[in-house]
């Protein structure tokens, strides 16, 4: 699975679990950094991401729209970039699951 996390996420995540999620991407190196909702989600829709954010309108969007694309949401609150990517590694499994499962669109992570 391919993350594509979203601007309220630091861009460092992006080689900080690259070997648990190769070919992730962030959305400034997008060009998608300052983008609307709308263009993130398309964008993650046509190439084969799954979105990864603190923000809830993804949460919400992936309950009007389901799948594509799978939406990860972060329930972390203020936090550290190393905390998140503690997150990130300690839900690995549920992620890999996450992923398999083709009826499910959204996973929250705390």
């Amino acid at each position: 699975m391919k993350l594509l996390f979203d601007q309220n996420l630091s861009h460092k995540l992006v080689l900080a679990v690259a070997d648990l999620f190769p070919g992730s991407a962030h959305v400034r190196d997008a060009g998608l950094a300052s983008a609307e909702d709308r263009a993130v989600w398309d964008f993650a829709k046509s190439q084969s991401y799954c979105i990864i954010s603190k923000d809830d309108d993804f949460h919400q969007r992936s309950f009007l729209y389901g799948h594509p694309p799978k939406v990860i949401w972060v329930r972390l609150g203020n936090c550290t970039t190393v905390q998140v990517e503690t997150a990130i590694r300690r839900h690995a499994s549920d992620i890999a699951t996450f992923a398999a499962d083709a009826a499910a669109a959204f996973l929250a992570i705390s």
